[in-house]
């Protein structure tokens, strides 16, 4: 039986993920389903979860009021599942926030220190093409769409996370942790027309073929 991956759905940018993962799982014929992830039912048939970009302060409410809270914190932490943040998703799942800690009960997963907001408000948002050939082969021209993105701050354990890119000004936007754990802090599922990073987190954290 093929795996499944979830996106949780309880607010932002799900959609979008669940379209390049069909797009990729259509072209290259994986043996995965795709499904949105609501319930403690829906989140208990899933082989990976991916955390979407939106509002973290209302994604952890909404966790937190519908009691998915204790049913996330007990997915994510078993390290046979695939687990990917994308901006807030990042944000949800580090273990420590330098500003707004107040608003958000994260899932005290990912051992880094992430500031939210970090390059303003939405009028500062930006798109900028980023050579990932490091670690997706030949991905030298990604559009990488940052929209009130957080930022790792703070590596806490250099020993389990390793940061994947570092913007110019020395600012950590991608880093796994394990074998496991991939964290954005931009947004790949507003990449138009481009699923190399789906693609890539799909063959090395899904079916562990890289």
């Amino acid at each position: 039986m093929g795996k499944c991956v979830g996106i949780l759905a309880l607010q932002g940018a799900f959609i979008e993920h669940i379209q390049h993962l069909e797009k990729c799982i259509t072209e290259n014929k994986y043996d995965l389903s795709v499904t949105t992830v609501k319930t403690p039912e829906e989140l208990e048939i899933c082989d990976a979860l991916i955390i979407p970009g939106g509002e973290s302060t209302s994604m952890s409410l909404i966790a937190q009021r519908t009691g998915m809270y204790p049913h996330l914190l007990k997915f994510v932490h078993d390290p046979s599942k695939a687990i990917w943040g994308t901006c807030a998703g990042l944000i949800y799942l580090s273990k420590e926030l330098s500003n707004e800690k107040e608003l958000v009960k994260p899932l005290n997963l990912l051992k880094v220190k992430v500031k939210r907001n970090a390059f303003g408000r939405q009028a500062q948002s930006f798109i900028k093409d980023c050579d990932f050939s490091s670690f997706i082969p030949d991905c030298t021209d990604f559009p990488t769409v940052f929209i009130r993105a957080p930022v790792i701050e703070t590596i806490l354990d250099p020993q389990e996370v390793l940061p994947l890119y570092t913007l110019d000004n020395g600012l950590i936007v991608a880093a796994t942790q394990g074998k496991n754990i991939l964290a954005t802090s931009f947004h790949p599922e507003l990449a138009e027309n481009d699923s190399r990073f789906h693609d890539w987190f799909i063959k090395k954290f899904v079916l562990k073929q890289l």
